[in-house]
């Protein structure tokens, strides 16, 4: 009885041994199939921005050590009426506009990347000094919700601070800079539909 109990044991052990192989197999066979969906964007533009006109320059709004003598700006410009040539198909992988989020990361290229979250759709950059003036330093915290082009999908906040006595203080950005950020993402993302629909 005890050999039969043995041997029904270690039989029994190898079996499960067995099974707990072709299970791991299994598990890591499908991790590896759901990885394969995955897609690349491969039509990134290799045109420059050609936000420059209309939108001007984020920088009109900081004085970066010189004295500020800007006059009011015009208004932010109100974002054209939505067709379905304008919204992007989403990406796999994205849960915010495709176009909008591109258009974000290449309006802040020039700033260093703290982090980029497409999932959650949110740009933060590191600190960014201008090099014509070092006792300043600007910071861009960009957010994208939803997954049409709309003007209401975009909302940027502007960190400023200067350096005084060799200490960074915090001092208050312009609310029309953060506005003028915005249009330069918008008129961008803009070109960007445009050339995409023309591309199809």
């Amino acid at each position: 009885m005890r050999r039969f109990t043995l041997f029904f044991t270690s039989r029994f052990t190898s079996q499960l041994m067995g099974l707990r192989r072709l299970l791991l197999t299994l598990s890591l066979t499908a991790a590896l199939a759901a990885c394969g969906g995955l897609s690349v964007e491969a039509d990134y533009p290799e045109t420059e921005n050609t936000a420059t006109e209309e939108s001007g320059s984020i920088f009109d709004f900081f004085t970066f050590g010189k004295k500020d003598t800007r006059s009011e700006a015009a208004p932010a410009a109100q974002a054209a009426p939505q067709t379905a040539a304008q919204t992007a198909a989403p990406i796999r992988g994205l849960s915010v506009n495709a176009v909008l989020w591109q258009a974000s990361l290449e309006t802040l290229s020039f700033m260093p990347l703290g982090s980029a979250d497409p999932v959650g759709g949110v740009i933060i950059t590191d600190w960014y000094h201008d090099p014509a003036a070092t006792n300043e330093r600007v910071k861009v915290n960009l957010i994208i919700s939803g997954l049409e082009l709309r003007a209401d999908a975009l909302r940027v906040n502007l960190f400023r601070e200067t350096l005084r006595g060799g200490k960074w203080v915090a001092t208050a950005s312009s609310s029309r800079a953060a506005r003028q950020l915005e249009n330069i993402v918008l008129t961008r993302a803009r070109d960007l539909a445009v050339s995409r629909n023309a591309n199809r």
